[in-house]
């Protein structure tokens, strides 16, 4: 039985991929910051499935407080096989107009974070000699374009971050991808862009659907891909 973190997951991307995976049999657990976030992923998970969802107060880039989930969900669910890291967030800039902060966020909240959630969720799979590792980066970053120098910056290091875990955890029966979406179909991006059809966008459920591919067991023949999507 797949039993997956699902960092970010009460976010727009983040709900897709949880009930994805909660659809496919997975036993699922949410890490959260934002209660009006997790309000709105209850609201869409079935009665039914809500004994496979663990649903936690959780800052995952702290690597104590991430340790913490990782034990809570192994003493839930019995054992942890799937991480599937989907914190993110966005800021524009070039490089005079991104400060020092900006620098700083972007970089804890696209890539610390998957170290974070990598490092503590690692030792449980290596244990188990099984797991998948699906992190999310961006399409934006292969070639980087200009004008958002953190963001970028940011997400090609979780390419990066990937593609080094894939070599290093191989031996160990783990697998590690990264999928590189485009503008995502999202309220936020609605808001933000409110004159671009989103018809152009790709649905956050198509991602979802290429990460519950890579987080099979029959998937253990991919790693160090980067999928475009």
């Amino acid at each position: 039985m797949a039993v997956a973190i699902v960092t970010g997951g009460s976010g727009a991307l983040g709900q897709a991929i949880t009930l994805r995976l909660l659809a496919d049999g997975a036993s699922v657990s949410v890490p959260y910051v934002v209660p009006d976030e997790r309000d709105r992923l209850m609201a869409r998970v079935s009665a039914a499935d809500r004994d496979r969802l663990l649903v936690a107060e959780c800052d995952v880039t702290a690597p104590s407080a991430m340790t913490d989930h990782v034990r809570t969900v192994a003493k839930r669910f019995g054992e942890l096989n799937v991480l599937v890291t989907a914190v993110g967030g966005f800021a524009g800039g070039g490089l005079m107009e991104t400060d020092l902060d900006t620098w700083n966020r972007m970089l804890a909240l696209n890539l610390t974070s998957a170290f974070v959630a990598a490092r503590a969720a690692v030792p449980a799979m290596r244990s188990a000699r099984y797991g998948r590792i699906v992190m999310v980066a961006s399409r934006a970053v292969v070639p980087p374009v200009a004008g958002i120098v953190a963001y970028t910056v940011s997400k090609a290091g979780v390419i990066t971050l990937a593609q080094a875990l894939a070599a290093e955890l191989k031996p160990d029966g783990i697998t590690v991808n990264a999928v590189l979406p485009s503008t995502m179909d999202t309220p936020g991006n609605r808001a933000a862009m409110p004159d671009v059809d989103p018809k152009t966008w790709v649905p956050v459920e198509e991602v979802a659907d290429a990460i519950a591919m890579l987080a099979r067991q029959e998937s253990g023949h991919i790693t160090g891909t980067l999928l475009a999507i």
